[in-house]
Parts: structure tokens; sequence; C-alpha cells
């Protein structure tokens, strides 16, 4: 092994690599939904469709991939009142879009190549990896420094969901769903590949309704964020891609909870509900729902991702954390290094 990757520049990849990047990614403990190909192709062909971006592969003697670095070059605004954009070298999939728990996938014994690699790819560039799982800080370049730290709490249905949160805030579940029960509201579950684009449209629409009504700022999951997730829809393949937890009231829909399943996980990435079923907890028995939903289905560990909302631990959810990693080169990276020195400052 010499170290020496193939690299691919558009994201048409031949089927054989698709399925070799889910397995690396359905086989680590750590892996993440969006450091695997159907997120990252999908970002690359809608949101980050005018980026030079690049694919480094390392292959096995058998010719299946061994180790995926996805790659692409992006531009930062070294601070919001300053109209300057800093080029830096970064994670494809990242930034918008939201991802969590980023990196490459690989196989353990290609980590000293993937790592030595990068370090020569990021020579001349700023490097830039936000939110990289902690399992990737061994990859990093020595003079990378962690300059943000994010909370992504995550339940283990290993015991089943009737263990998760205290006996009164399961026994308040109980009383919600009784309630929302009787108000002819009932819950389904969609399984990847079984859901159509016009659920996403519903979606979004009850996620402005409930903020909206909260008056807790504006989202960055809108409309412009749709081209992505339509085409997760189409790529999905049965037991890995969006899965939807829906809320019915007489078939129309209240409440739509959205994330993403493969192997035995569940990343929960968005929900929206009818403010009129607020004083019924209708938000919570949707995520209660959908912990249910995944333990029968054989999930073990239902990630909320990014965020330390109280609600998420209530449902027993324990912390992992993201971090997002800085190595500066020239006077734009310097710039973005003083930045994130002000941040922690302030």
């Amino acid at each position: 092994m010499d170290g020496a990757p193939e690299i691919h520049r558009t994201p048409e990849l031949d089927g054989e690599l698709v399925h070799d990047w889910r397995e690396l990614i359905a086989d680590d403990p750590d892996g993440s939904w969006f450091g695997g190909p159907d997120w990252v192709l999908a970002w690359w062909r809608t949101l980050g469709a005018a980026q030079p971006a690049e694919l480094a592969v390392w292959r096995g003697p058998d010719g299946r991939a061994e180790a995926v670095l996805p790659l692409v070059a992006a531009r930062l605004r070294a601070h919001h009142r300053v109209p300057l954009d800093v080029p830096v070298l970064t994670l494809l999939g990242s930034g918008p879009g939201a991802a969590d728990h980023c990196g490459p996938a690989l196989r353990p014994h290609r980590r000293a190549e993937v790592a030595a690699w990068l370090a020569r790819r990021a020579r001349h560039h700023t490097l830039w990896l936000p939110n990289l799982d902690r399992a990737h800080a061994d990859l990093l370049p020595a003079a990378a420094r962690p300059v943000t730290r994010s909370a992504c709490p995550r339940a283990d249905l290993t015991d089943g969901p009737d263990r998760l949160g205290s006996r009164d805030f399961r026994a308040a579940n109980r009383r919600a769903h009784r309630r929302l029960a009787a108000a002819g509201i009932s819950f389904h579950w969609l399984p990847p590949g079984t859901a159509g684009p016009a659920l996403l449209d519903e979606l979004l629409r009850l996620h402005r309704l409930r903020r909206e009504a909260a008056a807790d700022g504006v989202s960055s999951f809108g409309a412009d964020r749709l081209p992505l997730h339509r085409r997760l829809l189409e790529t999905a393949v049965p037991g890995c891609g969006p899965a939807f937890q829906v809320a019915r009231r007489h078939d129309e829909p209240v409440g739509v909870l959205y994330g993403f399943r493969w192997a035995d996980r569940f990343a929960y990435y968005q929900i929206g509900w009818d403010p009129r079923w607020a004083a019924d907890s209708l938000g919570t028995a949707l995520i209660d729902a959908a912990l249910r939903s995944c333990a029968a289905e054989g999930v073990r560990t239902f990630d909320f991702l990014r965020g330390d909302e109280p609600y998420k631990y209530r449902f027993g959810a324990v912390d992992r954390t993201d971090t997002g990693w800085l190595l500066p080169r020239g006077p734009g990276g310097a710039l973005l290094g003083l930045k994130h020195r002000l941040r922690k400052g302030s």
C-alpha cells in the first residue's frame, strides 16, 4: 500500500463503489449517515453543485473500497459584518444542510494512510473540518486546533424504549398518547423507500407552523433545502435512508418527524407539528412514537444530533461531542482563527 488514492471529481460513481462505501459506514460503530454516499452524493449534486470537490478512494487487493474521504473547496465568511470570504478545504457534505458526526469512511488499517494523505493535501490550504466526530481526531494534522464543540445527545435503545427517561416522564407520555388517541390522532412509521416528496412539503409546512407559534427564531430548514432531501428520497434503499414518523388526524398529517435509518442507527433530523395540539404534548408523543418504531425495527442508537435542548435528556439521551477543527494557512486562515478566538473570549 503506497497511500496514493484514486480521485473522483464528479458524483457519478459506479454502483459497486457506492455499495462498498455504504458498507464502510454500516460496519463502523462510529459510522455516520452524513459521512456515507447517500448524504454526500446528494449534497454534492444539490447544495454543493457549484463547488469543486473530490472523492479520495483507497482500495484493497480485491478492488473493494477500504477508505473514502470526500473533500470540497469552499469559502467561509471571516466575519458576518465583513464581506470577506476565506478559501478553505473542508469536508464535502458539511456546512449547509446541517450535517453532524462528519468524517471519512474507512477500515481501521487505513487510518495512518488517510491521515498522511490529508496532511499532504492540506499543506497549502486552510483546513476547516466542522462537526467532526471524535473518532476521527487522530486523522488530523498535528497543527490543527479544536475551535468549536457541539453536544449531540443520543439514546441507547438496547434495553427497549420503556427504560428511557424517568418513571414520571414515561407515565406522562402514556397519558399524552391516550389524550391524542381520544382526539383521533394516530401514529404511523414510514421506513426508507416508502415515502414520497409530498411528505417533505408537509414536514416543511408543519415545521414553519411550530416555529412561528414558538417564536424561537428562523430555522435553517427551508424550501431551499428541499432539493437535497428529495434527492435523498430518490436514492433510498430498503433499510437505509430517510424515514418518517407521522401523526395523522382523519388522514390529515398533524405531525411529521424526519430522520435517517441505516444499520442499527437512526439520526433524528427534523420535526414539525400542528401547534393546536401543543397542550396535548404532540411533539413529545411524536418523538416517543419514533423511538418505539425504531426499537421495533432493531435500531439500537437513536441519535438526536446537534443541540443540547432539555427535552432530549428527558428521553435519557447522553452526549456525544462533535468538534470543529481549524488548520489556518495564510492571512485568510489567520482571520478565521482570530474569529474563533474572539468567540471563545466573548
